[in-house]
């Protein structure tokens, strides 16, 4: 295949699915913050088992819920919630609840929402423009190595090789987490621990300040605690805390490793994402201009001589 014919199909294919990829890219990018976000205002010490027992008591005295989660840099703790339900929300200065919506959490909660099902949950779209995305990355490998110019076109192909294992990565590994891909074994299902038990669970081996979650996810009761360095995910059981499955393609899709430095590596490739999807579309665009005006400049002179 020409390398005329793949700079073709590079343009177009990134033409057709502008839409669906800008909107990944960008909800990408925002949801890349949020492991820096929760990682940089984490305050040990801060939330306790007590504090949090008394919550679920005061707000939850039956037991029903199932799920909890945190949001260090909005200060709220969320009892239930989750399919489009708010669930209680709980000032963790106040201990009242609130009705007040944190713009960034909510910004966050929406961007997760696009960014997984897309408009109107049509998750075929994220995985078709995944996919998608994926056949650029490998088209833009065959056209040659690129040369160094300070130029539009210079700055999006030095982008897209000097990060090119790191971008294809990513996206590999999207489109590997849309098709439920994780190279591990699956933990066996069983029932849900009383989210007060887990609680205590976690608490008798952690800080409790760095709670993100306690949920279920594909009928497994899961937690999600981080201390600030380090991310830990635990299958909740009733024998007690087990150290979940690593899932290869969420872990490194999400940048949840290597403590602050896997988020700094994600917001860096959701920055480069950005910016090679817009330089492209731009050049695009140039191109595409240029081209009509040359062929309208033949009819112009034309229509003068008559």
């Amino acid at each position: 295949m020409s390398k005329a014919l793949l700079l073709r199909l590079h343009r177009w294919i990134a033409v057709i699915f502008a839409i669906p990829l800008a909107i990944i890219i960008v909800t990408g990018l925002l949801l890349s913050l949020q492991p820096l976000l929760q990682a940089g205002s984490i305050k040990p010490a801060s939330l306790t088992q007590e504090k949090i027992e008394g919550w679920i008591q005061k707000y939850d005295p039956e037991n029903k819920v199932r799920a909890l989660s945190v949001d260090t840099y909005a200060g709220t703790f969320t009892l239930g919630g989750g399919r489009g339900e708010r669930g209680t929300v709980i000032d963790t200065q106040t201990g009242a609840e609130t009705a007040d919506q944190n713009a960034l959490s909510q910004i966050i909660r929406s961007s997760r929402s696009l960014h997984e099902h897309f408009l109107f949950d049509l998750r075929w779209v994220v995985t078709w423009s995944t996919v998608a995305m994926l056949f650029i990355i490998a088209m833009g490998i065959f056209m040659g190595l690129p040369r160094m110019a300070n130029t539009m076109s210079g700055w999006h192909k030095m982008t897209a090789w000097t990060l090119l294992p790191l971008l294809f990565l990513s996206a590999l590994s999207g489109l590997f987490m849309a098709l439920g891909v994780t190279f591990s074994d699956p933990a066996p299902r069983g029932k849900p621990v009383p989210i007060r038990e887990a609680v205590r669970m976690l608490a008798a081996q952690h800080d409790l300040s760095g709670l993100e979650f306690v949920r279920e996810r594909g009928g497994r009761q899961m937690a999600r605690i981080n201390d600030g360095t380090t991310q830990r995910t635990y299958l909740v059981t009733p024998e007690g805390l087990k150290p979940a499955p690593l899932n290869l393609p969420r872990t490194f899709h999400e940048g949840v490793f290597f403590g602050i430095w896997g988020g700094v590596m994600n917001l860096i490739l959701s920055l480069a994402f950005a910016l090679l999807l817009t330089t492209g579309l731009i050049i695009w665009g140039r191109r595409t201009f240029r081209r009509r005006r040359r062929t309208r400049r033949p009819e112009v002179a034309g229509a003068a001589a008559e």
